[in-house]
């Protein structure tokens, strides 16, 4: 417990932005679900999604810039309410029997648009409630509560939407953002102080500056790439998965695969909060980066449901610790007041990855991978001695192909120095100096020595 020691402010944050997260994936699937049952349209759900993803997206360029303006606990604090007031909204109209498509739409879109501008906010404040040293075990908290989150959600939602309907979800989502905001509430966060004499900057030029910052700096710029690529895998990975299992087993074992795999988020959440992560962060990064690609091929070896299990839960426990040791080195390179613009750089480079990624998946499964691993295609006689042919075999090769490239990318990435060496090469960032809010002090975490967090 000695090393969570001065850490009240930072726990008192992460635990209402673990209970919002869950109450987030809670309505996310609850909302999906009753457009389905209400339209029967596969593209009105899908729209749901396209409402999150796109206002999301536009606007985390400039999100990050504004964040480094405000005072980022205040931030959260309005995202929080605003998310909480929609769901409120929502609730209204369905109890009285008005609500529409557009209402869902516009909804979603505005608690996407609030937690653009609390993600930037909430990553940019961790070196201010943690010293150096605790900052890795720090992130892998937050990885546990992504995961909590990302598990917990649907699960919780199956069962409240047969208990007590959707309105009632939405008003337990809205009591999950307010438990989120009173926790913000309670916790202490130091405002960067502001120098008075620097030249004022558009908000366009602020937000180019972030970008600026990393371009500037090789291994960021690597890093950053990586990132954005191993986004990319994932994506069509995360579409592929589904048809892969269903081609060896029923869906009821579609559903254990998947809890059985969102659990090794959950677990690697708390190996990271406990072990710390390798020394250098780096190696965390882009070797697990490279465990991560093995464990994906390893879905398209056979045809076996015990081991796409395994397999599964292997590659999601090593995602915490890539993603932990991957924020905390940005956290001590880059300058506290240039943090939300970098966080929010990543969180474009994030969502535009995505949708693209989404919409390759089936064309390449279909019309590329699958043919060549029918029983008389092109690979069969080759390849197909190896990990079969017939159906749900082009999806295992479509895996061993992205694991490969996963791992090529961070086997790459390694071998380019600027990004091998970038935690040695680039100083600790140096932030301006954390004053107390007025009607707050300076948390015990913020060590006098840690110049990021100097009071």
């Amino acid at each position: 417990m000695s090393r969570w020691s001065g850490l009240r402010d930072f726990l008192l944050i992460w635990f209402g932005q673990l209970v919002s997260g869950v109450g987030s994936r809670l309505t996310t699937f609850a909302l999906g679900v009753w457009v389905l049952q209400t339209t029967g349209s596969t593209t009105r759900f899908a729209l749901v999604f396209v409402s999150m993803a796109v206002p999301a997206l536009l606007i985390s360029p400039f999100a990050g810039a504004l964040v480094d303006r405000w005072d980022r606990r205040r931030t959260m604090i309005v995202c929080e309410a605003i998310s909480a007031a929609t769901m409120l909204a929502l609730a209204g109209l369905l109890a009285s029997g008005h609500l529409a498509m557009w209402h869902i739409y516009a909804g979603v879109g505005a608690v996407a648009l609030s937690n653009a501008f609390l993600q930037p906010a909430y990553a940019a404040s961790i070196p201010l409630l943690a010293s150096a040293d605790q900052l890795t075990r720090v992130n892998g908290l937050v990885q546990t509560g992504f995961a909590v989150a990302q598990v917990g959600g649907p699960l919780l939602a199956g069962v409240l939407v047969s208990t007590i309907s959707l309105q009632g979800v939405l008003v337990v989502d809205a009591l999950t953002f307010v438990i989120g905001l009173l926790a913000l509430c309670l916790a202490k966060v130091p405002r960067l102080a502001r120098d008075p004499q620097a030249p004022k900057q558009g908000l366009w030029q602020e937000a180019s500056t972030g970008f600026a910052y990393v371009r500037e700096r090789r291994g960021l710029m690597g890093l950053l790439i990586v990132f954005g690529l191993s986004n990319f895998m994932f994506g069509i990975a995360s579409i592929a998965i589904t048809p892969l299992i269903l081609s060896v087993a029923d869906p009821a074992l579609l559903g254990v695969q998947m809890a059985i795999g969102g659990s090794g988020l959950l677990f690697g959440g708390l190996l990271m909060s406990t072990w710390g992560g390798p020394r250098r962060r780096v190696v965390g990064v882009l070797g697990f980066s490279m465990l991560a690609g093995l464990f994906l091929a390893a879905h398209g070896l056979r045809p076996s449901f015990p081991l796409l299990v395994v397999a599964g839960f292997a590659f999601f426990l090593s995602v915490p610790v890539i993603n932990a040791c991957n924020a905390t080195l940005w956290q001590s390179k880059v300058p506290a007041e240039l943090q939300g613009r970098c966080f929010a750089i990543q969180r474009v480079l994030a969502e535009s990855a995505m949708p693209l990624a989404f919409c390759l998946a089936g064309p390449l499964a279909e019309h590329v991978f699958e043919p060549l691993m029918a029983a008389d295609g092109a690979l069969a006689g080759s390849l197909g001695l190896l990990i079969g042919v017939g159906p749900g075999r082009g999806l295992g090769l479509m895996f061993l192909v992205l694991g490969a490239a996963m791992m090529t990318i961070a086997a790459v990435a390694w071998s380019r120095r600027a990004i091998r060496e970038v935690e040695n090469d680039l100083p600790d960032a140096l932030a301006a100096p954390a004053v107390a809010h007025a009607d707050s002090e300076a948390p015990a975490g913020a060590a006098q020595g840690d110049a990021r967090c100097a009071v």
